[in-house]
C-alpha cells in the first residue's frame, strides 16, 4: 500500500524543532516498560460478553505481540500492509495493535457496529490484507458476515476469528513457541517502523456520504498523548478504565495508547453496564476514564441509587457532545469525581481540554484551551479572523493533526499553513476558552457516534414512498442527539417509523445510525434555490416531532 499522507512532511521541522514530535514509536514504549516493569500487570480486559477477566503483565502482553506479528508474516503480511480489526475491548484487541506495530503493518480499527455496507466500503478502500473478527459478539455472527463480503474484495487475503473459524486460528498464532527462536528476532527486526510511518487508518465519517481514511502515525499519536496526559497529570501510577469502544479514536488512543507510553495500567470493559463499570472501578483502583455523556449519566444514576463510592476515580473526561451543566454538578456531587471537558476529533485526538483546576462550570460552558501544540483560530465565511466572542468557523493547526485521507487528498481540509478547518461553529472568550456552537458539517453525534447523515439520506431517497429526505438532530438528554427523519412522501403514498427503520434494516445499516424519530411533512422549508433548510427543520424537530 503506498499512502498519501502528504501533510507531514510539511510539518515535520517544526514539530521536532518545537519539541512535539519526539521520534518514539509504541515498540519503543513498549520495549521501556518490558524493561523497566515486565511483571507490572498493564492490561486487565473484564469481557462481560464471554464471563471472563483476563490480566497480561507488560512481559505477557510484549511475548503475545511478537508471536501474532510473526504469525502475520508467515501469513504473508508485510511492512505497510493494512490489518483491520472488528474486535471489542478484548485483551485480543490490544495485541492486535502490538503486533502490527512490531512489523510495520498499519492498523485499521473498525468498531463492532458496522454492518455489510460499511465495511465493504472501508475494507475495499483501505485495501486491506487481514481482518481480525470475533465469531460472534453480541449475537452477530460477523465470521458469516465476513464470508459474506470476501468475493467483493479482492486484496483480503485471511479472515482470522477469535473464537475458532477463518482461515488461521487467531489463538494458535500466539500458542508457537517457535516465534521466540532467533530467525523470530530477525523478523521482528527486519520491518519496524519508523515515527512518521503510517500506524493508523481509521474511517471517520463526513459530508461526501462515504467514510474518509484518516492516516496517523506514531509522532501524531504520541504529541496528542503526551500533551494530553500531562494536562491531566496522569502518570505511571494510573488505572485507565476504558468501555469506550477502541475501535473509536477515543478508546484506541486513550485505553491503548497512553498506558503503555505512560507505563500504567488499562482496564477495559467490552459491553457497556453502568453496574459492571462501578464494581470495576472499585475492584481495579480505576483512577481515570474517557467517554461519552450518556456513560458519566449511567454511572452517577448507579452510584446514587447504590450507594457504592468510587472513590479512587479521580477524573471523568466527558467528550462528543455537549456536557448539560446539571449533569456536571450533579456527577461531581455523587461521584466525587473531577469532570474535565473536551473537544476533539479523529483527526487530531482531544485538542481542548479544561485543566483539573478550573471552576466545574468551565466544563458545562466551555470545551477547555488548547492543548500544547495546538493552536486556534475561529474565522468568517471569506477566512478572516474574528475576535473573541464571535462564533465563526474553527480552525485547527496541531502537532497531533492527522496526514490527510487516504486516497482522497483534495478533501484535506487543511491550507498552505496548515491550518485544518474542523467543520465547527464555535467562539473563543478572552481566556482562550473555546465554546462550541454548532457544526457546519452535516453530520449528527449520537453518544459520542457520528451518523453519516448524507450516506442515510441517499438510502432513504431510495424507498418506493419517499420524494424527499433528510436527517436532523434533536436533543437527547441521555445521548446528546438523536436522529430524527424528515420525510416527504410522493403522492398517494404514506410512510411510517416502522417502514423505515425495517427498509435501513435491509440495506445492512448499522442501527445506531438509524432514525429514531420520524416527522412527514407536505413539503420541506427550502432556498430559492431549492436547497433544504435544515436549520427550519432542526427547529421542528425540537418542538417536538411525533414519534412516528
Amino acid at each position: 500500500m503506498q499512502f498519501d499522507a502528504i501533510l507531514f512532511p510539511l510539518r515535520r521541522a517544526a514539530m521536532v524543532e518545537r519539541g512535539f514530535w519526539r521520534d518514539r514509536t509504541i515498540n519503543d514504549d513498549l520495549d521501556a516498560c518490558l524493561a523497566q516493569r515486565p511483571d507490572q500487570e498493564a492490561l486487565t480486559a473484564v469481557s462481560i460478553e464471554r464471563n471472563e477477566t483476563r490480566r497480561l503483565t507488560y512481559r505477557e502482553l510484549a511475548k503475545l505481540a511478537d508471536r501474532l506479528a510473526v504469525g502475520l508474516v508467515q501469513l504473508g503480511i508485510e511492512r505497510n500492509d493494512v490489518v483491520s480489526a472488528q474486535l471489542p475491548n478484548w485483551w485480543e484487541f490490544t495485541v492486535a495493535y502490538l503486533a502490527c506495530a512490531r512489523i510495520g503493518a498499519v492498523f485499521n480499527p473498525l468498531m463492532p457496529i458496522f454492518r455489510e455496507r460499511e465495511l465493504a466500503f472501508m475494507l475495499k478502500h483501505g485495501q486491506s490484507k487481514v481482518v481480525i473478527v470475533p465469531r460472534r459478539f453480541r449475537g452477530h455472527d460477523y465470521e458469516q458476515m465476513m464470508a459474506a463480503l470476501r468475493p467483493a474484495l479482492p486484496d483480503l487475503r485471511h479472515v482470522l476469528v477469535i473464537g475458532g473459524g477463518g482461515d488461521a486460528d487467531f489463538g494458535a498464532l500466539m500458542q508457537d513457541t517457535r516465534t521466540e527462536s532467533s530467525e523470530a528476532r530477525t523478523i521482528l527486526g527486519r520491518n519496524r517502523p519508523a515515527p512518521d510511518d503510517i500506524t493508523e487508518i481509521i474511517y471517520t465519517s463526513g459530508t461526501t456520504g462515504e467514510p474518509k481514511g484518516v492516516m496517523h502515525s506514531s509522532n501524531s499519536l504520541t504529541a496528542n498523548i503526551f500533551a494530553y496526559a500531562e494536562r491531566l497529570r496522569l502518570g505511571t501510577d494510573d488505572v485507565v478504565l476504558m468501555a469506550s469502544p477502541m475501535a473509536h479514536q477515543t478508546g484506541f488512543l486513550y485505553g491503548l495508547f497512553m498506558p503503555i507510553t505512560l507505563g500504567a495500567r488499562a482496564v477495559l470493559q467490552d459491553i457497556w453496564d453502568p453496574r459492571k463499570a462501578v464494581d470495576t472501578i472499585r475492584s481495579e483502583g480505576a483512577t481515570f476514564t474517557m467517554a461519552s455523556t450518556p456513560f458519566l449519566t449511567d454511572l452517577a444514576n448507579v452510584v446514587a441509587e447504590t450507594g457504592l463510592a468510587v472513590p479512587t476515580l479521580k477524573t471523568f473526561l466527558c467528550a462528543g457532545a455537549p456536557i448539560p451543566g446539571p449533569l456536571v454538578e450533579r456527577a461531581r456531587k455523587t461521584l466525587g469525581t473531577k469532570i474535565v471537558s473536551a473537544w476533539g476529533m479523529t483527526e487530531n485526538g482531544a485538542a481542548t481540554l479544561i485543566k483539573p483546576d478550573d471552576d466545574d462550570e468551565r466544563a458545562f460552558n466551555t470545551c477547555g484551551c488548547p492543548l500544547p501544540g495546538v493552536e486556534l483560530r475561529v474565522v468568517d465565511s471569506d477566512g478572516k479572523a474574528l475576535p473573541n466572542g464571535t462564533s465563526g468557523r474553527l480552525l485547527i493547526r496541531a502537532c497531533s493533526n492527522f496526514g490527510g485521507y487516504l486516497h482522497r487528498p483534495h478533501l484535506n481540509g487543511t491550507d498552505k499553513d496548515d491550518w485544518f478547518d474542523t467543520g465547527d461553529l464555535a467562539s473563543i472568550d478572552d481566556r482562550g476558552y473555546v465554546r462550541i456552537d454548532g457544526r457546519s458539517k452535516d453530520v449528527i453525534i449520537r453518544g459520542g457516534e457520528n451518523i453519516p447523515v448524507v450516506e442515510i439520506e441517499a438510502l432513504l431517497y431510495k424507498h418506493p414512498a419517499v420524494a424527499q429526505a433528510a436527517i436532523v438532530a434533536y436533543p437527547d438528554e441521555r445521548l446528546g442527539e438523536r436522529a430524527c427523519a424528515v420525510l416527504v412522501a410522493r403522492p398517494g403514498q404514506s410512510i411510517d417509523l416502522r417502514e423505515v427503520v425495517d427498509f435501513l434494516k435491509s440495506q445492512k445499516v448499522a442501527l445506531q445510525y438509524i432514525p429514531e424519530r420520524l416527522l412527514v411533512l407536505d413539503q420541506m422549508p427550502t432556498t430559492p434555490s431549492g436547497k433544504i433548510q435544515k436549520f427550519k427543520l432542526r427547529d421542528v424537530v425540537k418542538e417536538g416531532a411525533p414519534a412516528g
